[in-house]
């Protein structure tokens, strides 16, 4: 199946084509650099995180830039108020953001270019643009032209008409017309200024994008992505000022996020309704998170909630479950080779042709919530494998608990989960348990000693006392010939 995504320019899938046969140059907006991301800034980055993970194991070589903003209003701002400078406030944030991935498990992008590093190709670009008719000095200022841009709109289907209704020019601002945005600002008194030709000033938000862009990966994009938000009227004016300056065709494929809502409402700092990436952490393992942010389709809205959350923390737990146990089942010394079920058998195929049926969800435009329901459909077969094993043991079943372990990891891995060690994330997971309830492992393992001589001294009352009061905290104690053995119940 050929890969199919979905142009925002064109509203429909098209087939993936790139410039260059078998390389993709990929542009992701990055963050504005002044405050702590939320998990709307997640959403984004782990599903561009997913889309060049997949690229890749395609087989494409992949050129992935993101940028930062690290100079805008909202940073001056901030910045002002915190009584530090703008590169203090950007650079402090930047380190943030790295932290908050790393935790995610978000790749790096190849090259993670900032606008402030970017001055000279900025002010290049705006006059290439000037001389072509398409921007305007005006006092320090320059602006775009989007009247002399004849195709204005056709990302975003804003009609420029319509835009013009109720558009208005700003105190300061000297531009010819209410829709012209600005290309460079004229420094203000206390503000971070750069030399140009115009004076004294700052870039603004658009074209910094362009120029860095158009450095690092050429005058044609393969796939240029971010957020819902970003089309108006960020990616328009990106997309305005870029094929003015050149002449071509600025970006083959565009590609945009749905916003992650709170009770319907598009989680945002304006709106004061976000939850930010560091605090969800707390509570969440990180690829609770990413299985949650990749169980809607990426275009789709996704709804944050506390019981959304905790129901995909509960999936990802019965996914490691499920591959400790088939691990477990492999190496139990069986010499008995007794033939499978039809069950097993059809288990067997399930996860054998995982791997096929996650590249056709995938390459449905990235259809993640499909991918996830084919992994989990091979978790319950793994599962089924298991539970065979143990009922009936048989070397035969060895080699497919191992394959399917093998299959699910390896297409997991894609999403950015099931990556740990099972064993590991299973402790790991119940010392966090254990730690919500205000207690250690030295606790635990005190009251299964004590509950072990009750049932010594035949007190069977005093050991099931112990047992109950531990189930009613979600522990389960298991007895077996080798002692008793703990788990957290999910």
């Amino acid at each position: 199946m050929t890969l199919r995504i979905y142009s925002t320019l064109t509203r429909q899938k098209e087939d993936f084509h790139p410039v260059t046969p078998g390389k993709v140059r990929m542009y992701v907006c990055g963050i504005t650099a002044y405050d702590r991301c939320h998990i709307g800034h997640a959403r984004s980055a782990v599903v561009f995180d997913v889309v060049v993970r997949y690229l890749r194991l395609a087989g494409y070589s992949v050129k992935f830039i993101r940028n930062f903003t690290d100079i805008d209003d909202k940073i001056i701002n901030r910045a002002a108020e915190e009584g530090i400078s703008t590169e203090a406030l950007s650079q402090r944030e930047i380190a943030n953001f790295h932290s908050d991935m790393e935790a995610l498990g978000v790749l790096r992008a190849d090259i993670e270019p900032r606008a402030t590093g970017h001055i000279p190709e900025i002010i290049s670009l705006i006059e290439t643009l000037i001389e072509r008719g398409h921007a305007y000095p005006a006092e320090g200022d320059v602006y775009f032209s989007v009247r002399n841009f004849p195709s204005y709109g056709a990302l975003s289907r804003r009609n420029i008409e319509e835009l013009r209704t109720g558009a208005r020019i700003a105190i300061g601002e000297k531009k010819t017309d209410p829709l012209d945005f600005a290309l460079w600002k004229a420094a203000k008194p206390g503000e971070p200024a750069w030399d140009s030709p115009w004076g004294p000033g700052r870039p603004g938000w658009h074209i910094e994008c362009s120029a860095m862009s158009m450095k690092y990966l050429g005058e044609t994009l393969d796939i240029h992505g971010g957020g819902l938000d970003l089309i108006f009227p960020h990616h328009e004016n990106e997309r305005a000022q870029s094929e003015a300056a050149t002449g071509k065709t600025f970006v083959r494929y565009w590609m945009h996020n749905g916003f992650v809502t709170i009770r319907g409402d598009k989680m945002s700092k304006s709106l004061n309704n976000f939850v930010t990436i560091q605090d969800i952490l707390k509570e969440y393992h990180p690829e609770a998170l990413r299985l949650f942010l990749l169980s809607k389709h990426y275009r789709s809205p996704l709804d944050y909630s506390s019981e959304a959350l905790a129901e995909a923390a509960a999936g990802l737990d019965r996914c490691y479950n499920a591959l400790a146990d088939a691990l477990s089942a492999a190496k139990k010394p069986v010499k008995k080779q007794s033939p499978l079920s039809r069950e097993a058998l059809q288990a067997a195929e399930v996860m054998e042709s995982l791997r096929e049926e996650f590249e056709q969800a995938m390459d449905d435009d990235f259809n993640t919530a499909m991918a996830v329901g084919r992994l989990f459909e091979a978790v319950r077969a793994l599962n089924r494998l298991a539970a065979e094993a143990s009922r009936k043991p048989s070397a035969l079943l060895r080699g497919p608990l191992l394959s399917g372990v093998e299959a699910i990891t390896s297409t997991a891995g894609v999403l950015g989960i099931l990556t740990r060690d099972p064993g590991d994330f299973i402790r790991e997971r119940n010392l966090r348990v254990l730690s919500r309830l205000g207690m250690t492992e030295s606790d635990l393992t005190r009251l299964i000693d004590s509950r072990a001589e009750a049932r010594k001294n035949r007190d069977w009352a005093a050991a099931d006392c112990i047992r109950d009061e531990l189930l009613a905290k979600g522990i389960v104690l298991k007895d077996g010939p080798d002692g008793t053995e703990w788990s957290v119940q999910i």
